[in-house]
């Protein structure tokens, strides 16, 4: 009786430890799942971020500049209205209205500022590196007081680290045709940016693109030579994103800002 109750408690036992590997050995293959779904998950997004890269690339350095005739109904001044179209990778896009206005780039006769000066860029629209590290006498100085012509005390953004690494951000809100940069020193010092790169993305979860010269390296913009003259760069072809980044490159003194960009604008408008 002894040996058979032994034998029967050796069989459950075994039983059991059967059952355990087999639910171990498929949570494995479901976790082994799951861990692959999520791979291609991920492949399939950033295969879908090279896509709106490449779009945007094309857009802003590959295409040819054109002439802008705003008489015309057909105008490539009315590029920037179908963009958002253009972006899209979620589906196909479809053909454009007028299918040469995929192959230039207006030129902008017309400009119109974003409103730096004016105020209607908002504070929550303008940033920069290391911007947490603002405190004290650097909070009268946050990247918000770039404005051109700002004039009295805290009247530019002054940079905390002089070094290459450091930049000034603006969001446009939505995606926009970024024509020209204009930039000044500090209005009560000899402190200003004698020349800088420029990054951009339609969204923030897409890779910074360098806006790049017809060569195809980083293009370098060249900027002040005093505190108080406005120099402005104007882009061709223009720049076709949302935000923009002003990289300093060179200094005087140290890094200090005031600026505004220009919207490039249909002239019936």
């Amino acid at each position: 009786m002894k040996m058979e109750a032994t034998v029967r408690c050796a069989a459950v036992l075994l039983l059991l430890l059967l059952s355990q590997a087999l639910i171990t050995v498929h949570s494995q293959e479901e976790e082994e799942e799951a861990a692959q779904e999520v791979a291609q998950e991920v492949v399939q997004d950033e295969e879908l971020q090279e896509e709106d890269q490449q779009v945007m690339e094309t857009l802003t350095r590959n295409m040819k500049a054109c002439t802008c005739d705003c008489e015309s109904a057909d105008s490539p001044t009315r590029l920037p209205s179908i963009i958002p179209t253009i972006l899209s990778t979620s589906l196909p896009p479809p053909p454009p209205p007028q299918a040469h206005l995929l192959n230039c780039m207006p030129e902008c006769p017309y400009h119109k500022a974003l409103g730096f000066e004016s105020g209607s860029v908002t504070s929550d629209q303008i940033s920069c590196s290391n911007q947490e590290q603002y405190t004290g006498w650097y909070s009268s100085w946050m990247p918000t007081k770039a404005r051109l012509n700002n004039q009295g005390f805290g009247c530019a953004w002054l940079s905390k680290f002089n070094d290459q690494y450091q930049w000034i951000q603006i969001d446009l809100r939505e995606v926009g045709v970024v024509s020209g940069i204009l930039t000044q020193g500090r209005c009560d010092a000899d402190e200003w940016i004698t020349k800088y790169s420029v990054q951009y993305r339609t969204m923030e979860t897409l890779n910074w693109i360098y806006y790049k010269d017809q060569t195809g390296n980083n293009r370098v913009f060249y900027g002040n030579s005093d505190r108080s003259s406005t120099v402005q760069n104007l882009l061709r072809p223009p720049i076709v994103a949302r935000y923009i980044r002003l990289l300093p490159l060179g200094w005087h003194t140290r890094i200090a800002m005031r600026m505004d960009l220009l919207m490039c604008m249909n002239k019936c408008t």
